[in-house]
């Protein structure tokens, strides 16, 4: 392994570490996490809940307040999948 493999390879590591600290501070204060992706159409992003459930949800701002509109509940297997992407 080079010594630019070994420097991305402890990047992807924080990174992910980064990301389990704030799922993980958004479940404590009882809050979804946002999680974005480019399988979804232009708006929509997918919130996850501490219970384990995550839920499609349309953004978008009015004035100064971003605002959802739900969209649909994912499955227990496509949730899942959504999980194992960011992973």
């Amino acid at each position: 392994m080079t010594v630019l493999e070994r420097e991305i390879s402890l990047q992807e590591k924080k990174f992910a570490l980064t990301i389990e600290r704030l799922r993980a501070r958004n479940f404590s204060k009882n809050l979804p996490f946002l999680i974005l992706s480019d399988k979804l159409p232009e708006g929509q992003g997918y919130y996850e809940f501490a219970d384990g459930h995550i839920e499609i949800r349309e953004v978008y701002t009015v004035g100064a307040q971003i605002e959802t509109n739900f969209v649909r509940r994912l499955t227990d297997i496509e949730a899942e999948e959504v999980r194992m992407q960011i992973k």
